[in-house]
């Protein structure tokens, strides 16, 4: 991260890490297992014998309190739409409760989901006690209700209950919703769109409230929502059983926020960390930025791609298990790396709600490890000594290597595939090497023989570009090694190849006088491509 501040520290305007999207399940604990909901019905309420007609009877008592509840407070209340997404629908009223500063439910949609329930079965054999039934826990296709709430500490929220014991709950929170609460409370100016804020009097302010966000906060507002939207209970009901929720974290997302000046540098400097991850982040790399080593026992997967979300945006995602990492620029606004785990055992963290100060030391550890490989990537430069001294012959005690020409197309077709080299942990060999150079390469053995390939990783190996896997013939590129390929390619793809293009078809004159800022441009263009070459066949 310092890395990062270092190189663009002129073009940012501050920088701040949060939680942002955070999924919280509420388990009913005294009525979580079958034999626990029977001796509910059995000791507490009462009932000699547990029925499908019981338990439809707290159903049905439930869905008519949330019906009563809606009526009474003058709530919205209906069914969601297939294909509308339901933030969006609710917006609007969303809005109109922001701007009437109040807080409460101002929605509620009503979902046909599959959720965990109960089946009862009769015996298939009798037994001696003729009230005995089977109970045991399943999943069905059953109405949930979606509570949208506007939280004084929280901000805007939702909360999904279940309507079938053991009428399981989920929260809905956002971390820059907890942030503007805290920002507004304080009355510190900011601007904030997008889920993200690009504006704001105290940066140091708005980073203490992120971290404020703790355990005790959001049990404390989850368990006041939970009373008095969730299914009732009589007062002897709750004096002999333990009805208190165990909260656990479902989904979570970190993300660390890159808030420049100007909007310009944000798409380019976006372009290129998506080509230099594709390129760098192998499954070594991968494993070493979560804090872990490739293993053969390493389940999931690891693996980089370039998606294209509903918004219209490319997300650069880094997958490690269940768990990814992505970067995106959103509506040049802002830059976003951004840790998102749908299970903390991937990390070998615990789901209670209490371990939420784990979970964002490990995820802030994880997200500034990404930003400083980043910067890693992104600082290279074309070094012109370093090119001069590669292509001068070298002598390591009684061995002679030639130099490496940065014209060579076997050179650059070699590191091309040891650039790609994550995919096996141990190095590769000379024959995989040859093998899969004459295969992407459409080349012939004997335009391209093995020895040829062992020439070349010779060479390689004497500038200490390449190194040996232990005792073993396996190679790969050395940290030094890296930097030459990506300096050797990019400036093949992204230099020579467009400007000798232009060359070819459109060469400047020099007797010709530039009328335009283009045509200036062009010219110095081309002297400076000359002073290239000259400096490179000297």
């Amino acid at each position: 991260m310092d890395l990062f501040a270092q190189l663009f520290g002129g073009l940012l305007a501050f920088v701040y890490h949060c939680f942002d999207r955070i999924v919280i399940y509420g388990y009913l604990s005294g009525l979580s297992r079958p034999e626990r909901v029977v001796n509910f019905f059995h000791q507490v309420v009462g009932v000699p014998v547990v029925s499908r007609e019981i338990l439809s009877q707290r159903t049905a008592d439930y869905q008519n309190w949330v019906e009563a509840f809606a009526r009474n407070h003058r709530i919205p209340i209906e069914w969601a739409e297939k294909g509308v997404r339901k933030e969006d629908h609710v917006l609007p009223w969303q809005r109109r409760m922001a701007r009437a500063d109040s807080y409460g439910v101002y929605y509620i949609l009503k979902s046909m989901e599959q959720g965990p329930t109960f089946r009862v079965t009769v015996p298939k054999y009798p037994t001696k006690d003729a009230n005995y039934r089977i109970l045991a826990r399943q999943r069905s296709r059953f109405t949930h209700y979606y509570f949208y709430i506007r939280d004084e500490t929280l901000g805007p929220m939702v909360l999904r209950v279940a309507s079938f014991l053991p009428f399981q709950a989920t929260y809905y929170l956002n971390g820059h919703s907890f942030i503007e609460q805290e920002l507004n409370r304080a009355r510190i100016g900011f601007r904030k769109t997008d889920n993200a804020f690009l504006a704001v009097d105290d940066v140091a302010a708005l980073q203490a409230a992120a971290d404020r966000l703790s355990p005790e906060i959001i049990r404390q507002r989850l368990d006041y929502w939970t009373l008095i939207l969730g299914p009732k209970f009589s007062a002897k009901e709750r004096s002999r059983l333990n009805l208190s929720r165990f909260y656990a974290i479902a989904q979570i997302e970190y993300c660390r926020n890159f808030i420049f000046k100007r909007h310009f540098p944000i798409h380019k400097l976006f372009e290129r960390s998506c080509e230099l991850g594709l390129w760098r982040l192998t499954g070594d790399k991968i494993a070493a930025i979560f804090g872990t080593r490739v293993n053969r026992r390493l389940c999931g997967k690891l693996a980089t791609i370039i998606d294209r979300v509903e918004h219209g945006h490319h997300v650069f995602r880094a997958y490690f298990k269940h768990a990814f990492l992505k970067q995106y620029e959103k509506f040049a606004t802002y830059l976003r790396n951004e840790l998102v785990s749908n299970n903390l055992a991937d990390f070998h963290l615990r789901k209670g709600l209490d371990h939420l100060q784990a979970v964002r030391e490990r995820f802030l550890t994880i997200t500034d490890r990404f930003a400083s490989f980043q910067a890693q990537w992104l600082n290279v430069h074309v070094d012109f000594p370093l090119l001069q001294r590669l292509a001068l012959p070298i002598t390591i005690g009684a061995v002679r290597y030639p130099g490496i020409k940065l014209h060579d197309p076997r050179v650059i077709r070699l590191l091309e595939v040891l650039l790609h080299g994550g995919g096996h942990v141990g190095g590769w060999s000379a024959k995989q090497i040859h093998q899969i150079v004459i295969s992407t390469f459409h080349l012939s053995d004997r335009r391209y023989g093995i020895n040829q390939l062992r020439y070349d990783l010779r060479k390689l190996k004497g500038h200490g570009l390449l190194q040996r896997d232990g005792s073993r013939y396996a190679y790969r590129l050395s940290p030094k090694g890296v930097q030459v390929a990506l300096l050797f390619l990019f400036f093949h793809k992204r230099l020579c190849g467009p400007l000798a293009n232009s060359r070819f078809h459109h060469r400047p004159v020099a007797r010709h006088q530039p009328h335009s800022k283009l045509e200036t441009a062009y010219h110095r263009a081309d002297k400076a491509i000359q002073q290239i070459v000259d400096l490179l066949a000297a």
